[in-house]
C-alpha cells in the first residue's frame, strides 16, 4: 500500500510564493507518475501538473509559466512551486501517485491554500 502525504500549503498574499511538498511511501512501481490536482469550493477536482519518473512534465494552461513541478526519485518526493499567486488558485491541492503497471492510483488528504487579494 502506497501512502501520500502533502505539507506545505497556507495563507499568502496575491503575487507571493508556495511550495508544496508530497512524500509517498510504500513500494512504487515503475513506470509511475506523481502529480499536483486541486478543488476549488464548488468546483471540480483538476489536475495542475504531473511529472514522470523519466522527468515528462505536464501543465494546466492556467498554472504554465508560474508553477513548476519537480521531484526526488530517491525520496519519492514531489514538489510544486507556486510563484505569483492569484486568488483564483485558492484550492485544496492533493498530491496523487500513478502506478502504470496496475492503474492504481493513490491520493494524499489535501493541503489547503488560499490567496488572498
Amino acid at each position: 500500500q502506497v501512502q501520500v502525504v502533502e505539507s506545505g500549503g497556507g495563507l499568502v498574499q496575491a503575487g507571493g510564493s508556495l511550495r508544496l511538498s508530497c512524500a509517498a511511501s510504500g513500494t512504487i512501481f515503475r513506470p509511475n507518475r506523481m502529480g499536483w490536482y486541486r478543488q476549488a469550493p464548488g468546483k471540480q477536482r483538476e489536475l495542475v501538473a504531473h511529472i514522470s519518473d523519466i522527468e515528462s512534465t505536464s501543465y494546466a494552461m492556467s498554472v504554465k509559466g508560474r508553477f513548476t513541478i519537480s521531484r526526488e526519485h530517491a525520496k519519492n518526493t514531489v514538489y510544486l512551486q507556486m510563484n505569483s499567486l492569484k486568488p483564483e488558485d485558492t484550492a485544496v491541492y492533493y498530491c496523487t501517485v500513478l502506478q502504470f503497471r496496475d492503474n492504481s492510483l493513490y491520493w494524499g488528504q489535501g493541503t489547503q491554500v488560499t490567496v488572498s487579494s
